[in-house]
């Protein structure tokens, strides 16, 4: 029997995230030797990449820069919230976001095509984290912003997992605290748009198509259902449009006041949660 200790198994296990049956049977195999298992474990995982292709990953974490006038931000997926915090996930994200702030890829297609620092690709590296980790890891998306100033928020929803929440804003003009203001705001209020105009005419039309239905549905009278659909449209279109909510920090403010009075406004933001 290989000789080997309970700690060699549980190094092996944080090194790798495999199973703790999977680490014994990689250092029964390895003869206790801690790196010839790390590759068992390696050869295995890769093995088994193509079988991981149809599981889910809705665990994961956001991350996210801002450096000058450039805002980077990556939702990097997994299986397991076990995976999502263990520091070798963490860490495969970082590097993936410092090369994206390099690249500035434009598409995740795009970015897992560019070759990093090793000479790899980036598709090549998430197929030996799949292989490490022994879990489908996948980016599932990447947002880029750049040439104006960036407000970024991160947020944790749990103090053990990375952060499942990011935003990224940006404004016309730099003011002191409001890009990082509005971007919390939008963490907790999750507008798709940034204001009316934006949202597309066949979103509007379908939502007064279910305001009517829903009205007709609750009996109103015939002659208040044109303004009752048309009032539940516009509440609906300011429900989505940031500018037109009520400031996170001051409900008695819109957020287009609160920009206003800082003198800028908002010209894109993205918004990640992962799973979502």
């Amino acid at each position: 029997m290989a000789a080997y200790s309970a700690a060699d198994v549980k190094r092996l296990r944080e090194a790798t995230a495999a199973g703790m049956l999977d680490c014994k049977k990689a250092l029964d195999e390895a003869d206790g030797d801690y790196d010839k298992a790390i590759d068992i474990i390696r050869v295995k995982g890769l093995k088994g990449v193509t079988k991981r292709e149809g599981r889910l990953t809705s665990n994961g974490a956001v991350v996210a820069k801002v450096e000058g006038n450039l805002g980077v931000m990556l939702e990097l997926n997994c299986e397991t919230d076990f995976v999502a915090k263990g520091e070798r996930f963490i860490a495969l994200a970082d590097q993936l976001l410092a090369h994206l702030q390099n690249v500035q890829s434009e598409s995740v297609e795009e970015f897992l095509a560019t070759s990093m620092a090793s000479g790899n690709t980036v598709q090549s590296v998430i197929d030996e984290a799949n292989a490490m980790l022994g879990e489908k890891i996948e980016i599932r998306r990447i947002a880029v912003l750049k040439d104006e100033p960036v407000g970024i928020y991160l947020h944790r929803t749990s103090p053990d997992l990375p952060p499942q929440v990011g935003v990224l804003v940006q404004l016309s003009k730099d003011a002191l605290g409001v890009g990082k203001d509005i971007a919390q705001h939008i963490a907790a209020f999750a507008p798709l748009y940034v204001n009316r105009e934006d949202v597309p005419e066949d979103l509007i039309a379908n939502e007064r198509r279910i305001a009517h239905e829903t009205a007709v549905e609750e009996g109103k009278p015939e002659a208040s259902l044109l303004k009752i659909v048309e009032g539940r449209v516009t509440g609906f279109v300011k429900e989505v449009s940031l500018i037109e909510q009520s400031f996170a920090k001051d409900a008695k403010k819109t957020v287009k006041q609160i920009l206003d009075e800082a003198g800028t406004v908002v010209k894109a933001f993205h918004r990640f949660r992962v799973g979502q």
